[in-house]
């Protein structure tokens, strides 16, 4: 008996989130408009930050990069399933759906890096305020940022260049609207067991080793909060880590889970991912510009000047 040439697959076919068409045009306006507000609003804090010079602090350069890495999150997802809402083949190439999945891993492990670095950020500023230009240097913040970036990067390519050598079998379907490693792994004829360990391993460590760096940056803050007498500074000090507080939940809340819960297409696994790769890129300059003062402060300041220069 001839063997089947599994690799010949050229192919996968994504379901995405509706096969009404008439759903399928609704959706579409829907993310496109979201995908849209996602480029302003991360353009705009890009611009901002750079602009003025009162947001030049390691805070706001770490918020910048934040900014930058949802820019490039959503456009890895986004614009294919915008694509696949109006075709009717649905259709991605494995190599482009592998490349997808890479820098899905890739830029969802970098965000949880940062999002450390950011709670340690904010530890320093609440525990020593007055060594914090010192501790928190311009080469400290460039080496935690590239280091984020390598290792979310080094970690993601270990765990495709697995995949990349998997032979597919016929189903060809993936049950999502984006390619994420743990959607390839049914479709492969190969045993799988020993991707299937790395990535829940790489993602346990990645994601639960800064989840704990995250939360025993808060446990000493809070310690130090509740340290200081009076209501007025307490509150001020809670304040400058709202934001912060807030990303982080809506990050761990649903990004963790839609990357270890199964790939079945099931609707509560398509909400956990569309609010971890779609709505909270578009969310998080909207909570630092809402929450923020001195980015509110800024924003003002930015409008003014251009209008002022319009008259």
């Amino acid at each position: 008996m001839a063997m089947k040439n599994y690799s010949a697959i050229s192919e996968f076919i994504l379901l995405g989130l509706s096969t009404d068409p008439k759903i399928q045009d609704i959706l579409f306006m829907l993310f496109l408009l979201i995908y849209l507000f996602t480029l302003m609003g991360n353009f705009l804090m890009l611009l901002v930050i750079k602009a003025d010079s009162h947001l030049h602090m390691p805070m706001y350069f770490f918020l910048r990069q934040l900014s930058f890495l949802d820019l490039c999150h959503s456009s890895v997802t986004v614009p294919k399933m915008l694509e696949n809402l109006l075709s009717e083949s649905k259709t991605i190439f494995v190599e482009s759906c592998l490349a997808q999945a890479f820098f899905v891993f890739a830029t969802g492990g970098t965000e949880a890096c940062l999002l450390a670095v950011m709670a340690y950020d904010r530890y320093v500023a609440i525990t020593s305020p007055l060594l914090y230009g010192q501790v928190m240097s311009n080469q400290l913040c460039v080496g935690m940022v590239w280091g984020s970036w390598g290792l979310a990067f080094a970690d993601a390519l270990i765990n495709i260049l697995l995949a990349v050598n998997l032979d597919y079998c016929e189903d060809q379907t993936i049950p999502h609207f984006s390619c994420e490693l743990s959607s390839l792994f049914p479709l492969s004829c190969s045993d799988t067991s020993i991707n299937f360990t790395l990535l829940l391993c790489s993602s346990v460590l990645h994601f639960f080793g800064t989840f704990i760096m995250i939360f025993s940056s808060y446990v000493r803050i809070v310690s130090t909060i509740l340290s200081i007498s009076s209501t007025s500074g307490r509150g001020k000090a809670f304040s400058t880590c709202s934001s912060h507080l807030t990303t982080v939940t809506l990050f761990y809340s649903s990004g963790f889970l839609s990357y270890l819960l199964p790939t079945s297409g099931s609707p509560l696994e398509m909400i956990f991912s569309l609010q971890y790769s779609v709505v909270t890129p578009m969310l998080n300059p909207l909570i630092y510009s809402l929450q923020n003062k001195e980015v509110k402060t800024a924003l003002g300041r930015m409008f003014r000047k251009y209008f002022h220069s319009l008259m």
